[in-house]
């Protein structure tokens, strides 16, 4: 006997469950400010700021206020932002544009000086700026006329020997600290001392360099290797930081994958250590550089005061760049005029100087880092 088994019709089949159909799509970009909007409220924010200082300025008769309208226009702006966007997006947002108003507020604090003073110098210093400006001293110039040749090559020689004798003392300095110092007594105590370096004020390198060559030449000797030697004081310590952060940036894989192959130490170090983090080595070098070519108090000290040419480091007095502004801003003579002229070129120089360096070291940095090919 046979019992046929009918197959189960739709109508026995279970309920499949009913998927809720929304009225309207739901959108990513609901509870979002347009990207506008911020610019627009900064932009209002400032208008009507400005209105509101008009009017205060007008009825005191009194100059508008810039620094307070952009400091109040700051507040009244992050107030607004954040209170907005707390309404329409909710407090996690309203909290991350509060952040990045103030940071950006903070950056823009910061360029305000450095613009300031750019500005300043260029505007100032251009007039000062002629052929014989790069092309003569200051010998037997009493007033209008000369230039700023002796104090240039003064720099530039005072500034490369400095380098000559920091930047070894403070590369090795550092790869000992970190490759093989290993945190012992002797490398605790180096530390200790660049930490202590690096707050040196300035006149108290250039006081150390004279009593220094003063015992050997006696007192009142001025030569430009005093200059040098008071600043490599201050850069030796600024070489030895930065090659020290950038060395314990390499991984040690690559150290312990190059002794893996049989490579001795130093030519790790020389080799791979080196190489690797060489644009951070070149940074802080050159940051040293900058750090001390404007110093006046050690080289005013040291190298004195001279209106000739000098390329002798080991005889005489050397001018350099600092020294020349101070001198003539300070010893102004007739016309007046000629020297803060000059004063504001010579600063003018340096800050190129500076400029052309560091565009030098990034070029540097550039030619000798590793490749990273495939």
């Amino acid at each position: 006997m046979s019992i046929a088994v009918s197959p189960p019709t739709s109508s026995d089949a279970p309920d499949a469950p009913e998927v809720p159909v929304s009225a309207s799509p739901v959108r990513l970009t609901s509870g979002q400010l347009p990207r506008w909007t911020p610019w627009a409220l900064l932009g209002g924010t400032a208008v009507a700021m400005a209105l509101v200082f008009l009017l205060l300025a007008q009825s005191v008769q009194d100059e508008f206020n810039i620094a307070g309208w952009a400091i109040v226009t700051a507040l009244v702006y992050l107030t607004l932002i954040t209170i907005i966007s707390a309404t329409v997006e909710g407090r996690r947002k309203a909290t991350d544009r509060l952040v990045t108003g103030v940071v950006s507020s903070a950056f823009i604090l910061a360029m305000v000086p450095l613009v300031s003073v750019a500005i300043t110098v260029v505007s100032n210093g251009v007039a000062g700026i002629s052929a014989e400006f790069f092309s003569n001293s200051m010998r037997n110039v009493v007033g209008e006329g000369g230039g700023a040749l002796h104090a240039i090559m003064g720099t530039l020689l005072i500034t490369l020997a400095a380098a000559v004798i920091s930047i070894p003392i403070g590369i090795f300095t550092a790869i000992y600290l970190i490759e093989y110092g290993n945190n012992n007594r002797l490398a605790r105590g180096i530390t200790f001392l660049v930490d202590v370096m690096t707050g040196i004020p300035s006149i108290v390198a250039g006081l150390f360099a004279f009593a220094l060559f003063a015992l050997f030449f006696g007192p009142g000797v001025r030569m430009g290797i005093m200059g040098s030697i008071a600043l490599s004081v201050l850069m030796i310590p600024v070489v030895v930081r930065s090659t020290e952060e950038m060395l314990r940036l390499v991984p040690n894989e690559l150290r312990e994958a190059s002794y893996a192959l049989g490579v001795p130490k130093w030519r790790t170090i020389a080799k791979v250590v080196l190489p690797t983090s060489i644009a951070g080595i070149t940074t802080g070098v050159m940051l040293s550089i900058s750090r001390v070519i404007g110093e006046t108090a050690p080289l005013l000290i040291t190298a004195g005061v001279a209106t000739s040419m000098n390329y002798d480091l080991f005889d005489g007095r050397m001018a350099s760049l600092p020294v020349f502004v101070y001198s003539q801003y300070m010893n102004q003579g007739i016309p007046a005029q000629a020297f803060v002229d000059r004063a504001w070129a010579g600063a003018l120089t340096l800050i190129v100087i500076v400029m052309v360096l560091n565009l030098v070291a990034r070029l540097i940095a550039k030619i000798f880092a590793p490749k990273m090919g495939r």
